[in-house]
């Protein structure tokens, strides 16, 4: 019975994976094999091989005859090489072993609570101030140039210049608030101030008229003067 060593494939569409099987030559790729002596993940960078160098040797010693892949994977781990009497080969490219998660996690925890004294390492978000009423309700772009609107809250004051009518005020523009008011009969004439309510220079001024009128009407009647002439 002719009995090789070669790839049986398994794996998904585009990501198969093999392993290094010993089986009859008259069998299918998928079909019964004899011993399964190594893997060969194409996919991994750089290709994972992992091959029973003791038992490909007992084959290859036997008459097995390998495929061309396969001789190429003997090749590459040196089992060939050391069944052939050859030099060996460059060492084989292999990957970095996977670190466990638990253990960089428990790593890194204890890492960060020796040197940062196990405070927290994001800051905390302050949050945002709040906005007044007064700043929501005013528009400062209604506003005139150069003065910023005055708050909702804040009286209004008077421009200047103008003078507010007072709401107690009737309809002759006086204010309640001056006292009672004469009013004055329509045609006749304004009667003449009360004695004694006039100031002093108001009243030495009407002497002097007075006595300047009696001067000018004895002038022109002709009558004695002061010099007895």
């Amino acid at each position: 019975m002719a009995v090789k060593i070669k790839l049986m494939r398994l794996g998904k569409m585009r990501a198969p994976y093999y392993r290094i099987v010993v089986a009859d030559a008259r069998t299918k790729r998928e079909g019964r094999v004899i011993e399964t002596i190594g893997k060969y993940h194409p996919k991994e960078n750089p290709s994972f091989i992992e091959v029973d160098g003791d038992r490909a040797a007992y084959w290859l010693g036997v008459g097995a005859q390998p495929t061309e892949p396969v001789a190429a994977i003997l090749k590459v781990t040196g089992d060939w090489q050391r069944f052939k009497g050859l030099p060996a080969p460059a060492p084989m490219l292999v990957a970095e072993p996977k670190v466990d998660k638990k253990v960089a996690f428990e790593a890194a925890a204890r890492q960060s609570i020796e040197g940062g004294g196990g405070a927290a390492t994001t800051p905390r978000k302050k949050a945002a101030p709040k906005a007044t009423a007064s700043s929501t309700e005013v528009d400062d772009d209604t506003a005139p140039a150069g003065h910023a609107a005055p708050p909702a809250d804040q009286p209004s004051t008077a421009t200047p210049g103008t003078t507010a009518t007072p709401d107690t005020a009737d309809g002759t523009g006086h204010s309640a608030t001056d006292g009672p008011q004469q009013s004055t009969p329509a045609g006749a004439a304004p009667s003449a101030p009360e004695a004694g309510t006039g100031s002093p220079q108001e009243a030495g001024g009407a002497a002097d008229a007075s006595a300047a009128a009696l001067a000018a009407d004895a002038a022109s009647s002709g009558g004695p003067t002061s010099d007895g002439a």
